[in-house]
């Protein structure tokens, strides 16, 4: 096992022991109603067909390479068992409804702030004139950013179990840690900005690999809050009932039994993690630090939003939505250059391919608000004038197609769209089969 692959399994088991138990609290008896289970035997035959479904289907489509979301299966499961137990009135369909527009929401919200994340840096950084002194202003700042955002989630989550504090004593311990946070990352990225590189966009890429490290951290923290939380819900309501022998409306969850579920993630990470991680990380679009960050920051703030909701969103959603959105951002801003050239090409008064070609490098320089400064002085002064074409209007239609088919790789998103709308079907059915299979073998 790697050191990478030890130090996330860590940050896992650590969420997972620290923050996970609203979400198990809401898998355990928020989906369906225990007191209309028939006994406790029942209940815990439920749970455990649950668990089968949720572990039978998380296995095959990770076998296929489908990154479909633990919540699902096991949400899924918990439903199909309770309906075969109960009938259609067990499940509280509003806690259900809540939750659905949870997982349709959150990958959305993923995207969102992850694109917005990029497009600060972008504007903020990688778009000025002098990127390195945009650099050293702008990357402390999101880092003290992403350790304000960390501090408050831990105090609120974890320090509240020893001692009581609230979000706004939090929230100022967290602004305290990213102040220090920023005086000490001020420096490095500093030096950092002076290493040889390629380019000014390596240049920051590197600065962004330490930040990088942190915010994966983080959001294997936020991920064990939740996902090991989903897995070990079922669990949890079977520990209660057989220690107490009822179906009780609320419990205290045992230590061993989120053990067992931090274990169960970080063994999977290490058997199963690298055929998704790459599924994710390279083969929906293309990722640099820069943009990995961006992703990292997304899912983990989406997901603290989640965990101090209690609701078992997917951070397997998130994250996905958070690599689409930065994709579909590079996308657009691609084809909206594209289309600048476009105009270029065909506003430009000279037809001299190299005084184009002169023109379009220092457009390519220019900040963005230069940019349409540049281009409307040119539409201007073009007024009815026409100029030959570098490129026929079919070849400009072939390049955006080309740069379209690069950036976002539609195969994907079609692929994990479905396994995400058949995994809570798929999961019920067998939850629904298991609770018969095991209600018919254990019996008198």
């Amino acid at each position: 096992m790697s050191a990478s692959t030890i130090s996330l399994a860590i940050f896992e088991a650590a969420g997972a022991l620290i923050a996970g138990g609203d979400v198990v609290a809401t898998i355990r008896g928020g989906i369906i109603a225990p007191s209309a289970v028939s006994s406790p035997e029942v209940f815990v035959w439920l749970m455990l067909a649950a668990l089968l479904a949720g572990a039978i289907w998380l296995n095959i489509a990770t076998a296929v390479g489908a990154p479909v979301s633990t919540t699902h299966s096991i949400v899924g499961g918990v439903l199909g068992a309770g309906v075969a137990a109960g009938g259609w009135g067990v499940a509280n369909w509003d806690t259900m409804g809540s939750i659905a527009a949870s997982w349709v929401i959150s990958p959305v919200m993923g995207g969102i702030v992850a694109a917005a994340f990029l497009y600060f840096i972008k504007r903020r950084i990688l778009y000025r004139q002098d990127v390195m002194a945009a650099a050293r202003r702008v990357v402390p700042l999101l880092v003290a950013g992403m350790a304000w955002v960390f501090t408050t989630y831990l105090m609120l989550k974890g320090v509240r179990a020893v001692i009581k504090v609230g979000f706004l004593e939090s929230f100022l311990a967290g602004g305290l840690v990213a102040l220090l946070v920023y005086l000490a990352v001020r420096p490095r990225v500093a030096r950092q900005s002076q290493i040889a590189a390629p380019s000014d966009k390596a240049r920051v890429n590197i600065m962004f690999t330490i930040p990088l490290i942190f915010a994966a951290a983080l959001l294997s923290f936020a991920h064990g809050a939740n996902d090991v939380a989903n897995a070990v819900g079922p669990l949890a309501g079977i520990a209660d009932v057989l220690g107490s022998g009822a179906v009780g409306k609320s419990a205290q969850i045992p230590l061993w039994v989120m053990m067992i579920g931090a274990l169960g993630i970080c063994l999977g990470l290490a058997l199963f993690g690298p055929k998704l991680i790459r599924t994710v990380g390279s083969e929906i679009t293309e990722l640099d630090q820069t943009r990995a960050f961006c992703i990292a920051m997304s899912a983990t703030i989406t997901v603290i939003i989640a965990s101090q909701l209690g609701l078992p969103v997917s951070s397997t959603h998130i994250a996905v939505g958070g690599v689409f959105g930065v994709g579909f951002l590079r996308e657009y801003l691609k084809s909206s250059y594209m289309r600048m050239v476009d105009e270029i090409l065909v506003h430009h008064p000279s037809d001299d391919a190299e005084a184009i070609k002169e023109y379009l490098q220092r457009f390519d320089k220019a900040t963005p608000r230069e940019k349409k400064d540049m281009l409307d002085q040119l539409k201007r002064e073009a007024k009815l004038r026409t100029s030959p074409e570098l490129f026929s209007r079919e070849d400009r239609k072939g390049l955006r197609k080309v740069y379209r088919g690069e950036l976002i790789k539609r195969n994907q998103l079609q692929k994990i769209v479905a396994a995400w709308v058949i995994t809570v079907p798929a999961s019920a059915l067998l939850g629904a089969l298991f609770f018969f299979a095991l209600r018919g073998a254990l019996l008198p």
